[in-house]
């Protein structure tokens, strides 16, 4: 109040108050507004909103890519062009310019290419060399001709174009030798999310086709890094030290430094003891290596990769060092990479026949050099001609590998903008194609495999799909299961079915994820001597692939835990889960399709109303609260929805002997005969383990001392509308959506 007064008071002595301080608003507000015009402009400020644009606009195009079963690494690099000059600057300069002004895109190229160390770092460890070792004949003969195939006919292709589109001062060598490396990438990160995709990683064929890209990831890396050194050389001589200097680099990472971290890798192969200091020794040895490689002249890349290759070939190590890394590099790094080749990617300066003639050449030698390249030596080492094909589909493909050769050769000014921007779409159809290539294949052989293994399509009388996503929720849905059919175990059926996210599996740890993961839920069925089937699958659309496996097979019920929702519990939640209905697309589509959806709200995930719209058979959805048994069950009616819960009522009396309590407090059950008629047979059979109470309002006391809570979907709307602390005070609940 003191210091109020006394600067009321001072305001006075002025000779017009009044005047002093409307002028002294008006300025502070002047000052306010060109301050933050100012800090708007602020490198960091720029580079900020330029990271949250391309984020938004990659996780968009990867979402629509992930819906036409397309790598969702294909929607990230059509984002990056579509930011670049070939939508965004062409169409809407001015957001362009102030979006990517020509002084930021240093600061955004740097960011770019320390995310692309760590993506070549990941890749390099992904790499099993005891594999490659095992298959050295079949493998190298066919990565190696996909390698020379394509190749030679790139440096065919460059003598043609050479003299037209080669920048000015590049002599012919380096521009073949680059024409041609770049025509014989393949992605191997993408092909073998695309194998364990499509269930072949399994097999001979994928075993086959991953070691084959393996080996072409090598080759190919070598090669370039020879091409590099030629290129930057300028002489003959200088190039064979340089080449002499990356010899001795990798034999010194293998002989002396690979033993090294072997030794440490077994000695800190947990994450408690994977202290700060080792976590430094390792990532000082990817800085070291990106830094030796550049200073040779063979690029930072290479070193990178070099350093993943060496790193100690303990799985569990790599999976948990691996983890470190991956998240901020693939999510929040490597997209920059693509809207930075998006800004060096100009379609429109492809402007005549010419240079579009020159494109569709530059697709067709790529597919023709690899795919048949691949296809040929495959069917020559005695692959039938479908596996010989599949190969030479897979091996096509080229993704981001590609993007990364690419900008390698602009930044050496090998290739021109527009060489660049062709190689750029040969890259993008080269990679679209495989989906489809692999489809018509199937198709043409009429060989299509099944969804499930061999074993689960005994079916009986009644099946069910078991679908979790962590592995301690697992053994409480096989426990409601095997008390749905416990005493039918000869014509029943449970398979429990895990979907992972593609891009969160690795190749050096897909085998024991999988064993981690079944073996609770196969621990369980040991104890309660409960047959079952598993199904293990890769994917870049779970919720889809659930419901085509549910919908396709012979499946009466698909049994899900209850995904909580990132948005119940706070006000901000809400205002979030508002938001995410508006810009959620899957959402969009959910509520044109039904209008009224007596689940929409914010307690369900995403997934669990995904699962529950797209499958059409009964989805049962299970609440768990510490579920043992289900020997006493609930099962309240508010609408003619629950009276069709009394047939897995029934199950339950037939199977564990459970004892049910119907609490009907609209006396639906006297005004249908079928339900009295099933009621009346339940109690012939098992008389006393059925009683009915009406005019019963449902409340807490009836909850008391109850194992299981069976409702429909249409009554848990009534629930979740007029009891808000139901859900956390039931029991473990069913909640049944009929089809």
């Amino acid at each position: 109040m003191l210091i109020y007064w006394i600067t009321s008071q001072g305001s006075m002595l002025e000779s017009n108050p009044r005047v002093m301080l409307e002028t002294a608003d008006k300025m502070a507000w002047q000052e306010l507004l060109s301050n933050v015009q100012l800090n708007q402009a602020q490198p960091l400020a720029i580079l900020l909103v330029q990271i949250i644009v391309i984020l938004l606009v990659a996780r968009f195009f990867g979402w629509l890519c992930k819906k036409i079963r397309q790598p969702t690494v294909i929607g990230e690099i059509i984002g990056g062009i579509i930011l670049g000059p070939s939508f965004l600057n062409l169409y809407f300069p001015t957001t362009a310019a102030t979006l990517f002004p020509p002084h930021s895109l240093n600061n955004l190229e740097l960011l770019s290419q320390v995310g692309l160390l760590f993506f070549m770092f990941i890749i390099g460890m992904q790499l099993e060399l005891t594999v490659l070792r095992r298959k050295v004949h079949s493998a190298f003969v066919i990565s190696h001709a996909s390698i020379i195939f394509p190749f030679a006919l790139g440096v065919c292709l460059a003598y043609y174009i050479y003299e037209y589109l080669a920048p000015s001062g590049i002599d012919f060598v380096s521009f073949a030798l680059f024409i041609g490396i770049s025509m014989s990438i393949t992605a191997f990160p993408v092909l073998a999310r695309i194998v364990h995709e499509r269930n072949l990683h399994k097999t001979k064929l994928g075993a086959l086709v991953i070691t084959c890209a393996a080996v072409d990831d090598v080759t190919t890396w070598c090669v370039l890094a020879t091409v590099i050194a030629v290129a930057k050389a300028g002489s003959f001589l200088s190039a064979v030290y340089i080449i002499v200097l990356a010899v001795a680099f990798v034999l010194f990472m293998v002989k002396l430094v690979k033993p090294f971290l072997t030794r440490i890798g077994d000695m800190y192969v947990s994450r408690e003891h994977l202290s700060k200091s080792v976590v430094a020794i390792f990532f000082l040895t990817l800085i070291i290596c990106a830094y030796l490689s550049e200073v040779i002249g063979i690029h930072a890349l290479f070193g990178a990769f070099m350093a993943g290759a060496i790193m100690p070939e303990n799985k569990r190590f790599r999976n948990i060092f691996s983890e470190k890394i991956e998240d901020i590099a693939l999510v929040l790094l490597l997209p920059l990479f693509f809207v930075y080749t998006g800004l060096r990617t100009q379609i429109s300066l492809l402007n005549d026949v010419y240079l579009w003639q020159v494109t569709f050449l530059i697709i067709l030698i790529a597919v023709v050099g690899k795919f048949m390249g691949s296809t040929l030596a495959a069917r020559l080492v005695g692959q039938n001609w479908k596996d010989s094909l599949t190969i030479g589909a897979l091996m096509n493909t080229r993704g981001l590998m590609e993007l990364v050769v690419l900008n390698i050769g602009y930044d050496l000014g090998i290739l021109t903008v527009e060489i660049f921007t062709m190689m750029v779409i040969m890259a993008l159809v080269t990679t679209l194609m495989t989906a489809p290539t692999l489809d018509l294949i199937e198709h043409l052989f009429k060989n299509k495999r099944s969804n499930i293994p061999i074993e689960v399509s005994r079916f009986g009388k009644y099946n069910i799909l078991l679908a979790f996503s962590h592995p301690q929720h697992s053994t409480s849905l096989l426990r409601l299961a095997h008390s749905l059919i416990k005493k039918l175990n000869r014509s029943t059926s449970i398979t429990a079915l895990h979907l992972t996210a593609s891009n969160d599996l690795h190749l050096y740890n897909a085998a024991q994820y999988e064993a981690d993961c079944f073996a609770p839920i196969k621990h369980e069925a040991k104890q309660i001597e409960q047959e079952m089937a598993t199904i293990f699958k890769a994917s870049n659309n779970i919720e889809r692939d659930i419901t085509q496996i549910a919908n396709s097979n012979d499946y009466d019920l698909l049994l899900i835990g209850a995904g909580k929702s990132i948005f119940e519990g706070s006000a901000l939640g809400k205002i979030f889960a508002i938001t995410d209905r508006i810009i959620d697309p899957e959402k969009i589509i959910q509520h044109v399709r039904e209008k009224e959806n007596p689940l929409e709200n914010p307690v369900f995930s995403g997934t669990t109303q995904q699962l529950l719209h797209g499958s059409h058979i009964a989805v049962g959805v299970f609440f768990n609260n510490n579920f043992k048994q289900a020997d006493r069950i609930l099962l309240p009616v508010f609408t003619n929805h629950d009276l069709k819960l009394i047939h897995y009522a029934q199950k339950f009396i037939h199977n564990s002997n459970a004892q049910i309590v119907i609490v009907d407090t609209q006396k639906l059950i006297s005004q249908s005969m079928e339900t009295l008629e099933l009621i009346r047979a339940i109690e012939h059979v098992a008389p006393n383990h059925i009683s009915r109470l009406e005019n019963t309002d449902f409340n807490e006391d009836l909850l008391a001392n109850q194992d299981l809570i069976i409702v429909s979907a249409e009554s848990w709307k009534y629930f979740f509308e007029a009891k808000k602390r139901w859900v956390k005070n039931i029991p473990s609940t069913l909640l049944v959506r009929h089809r």
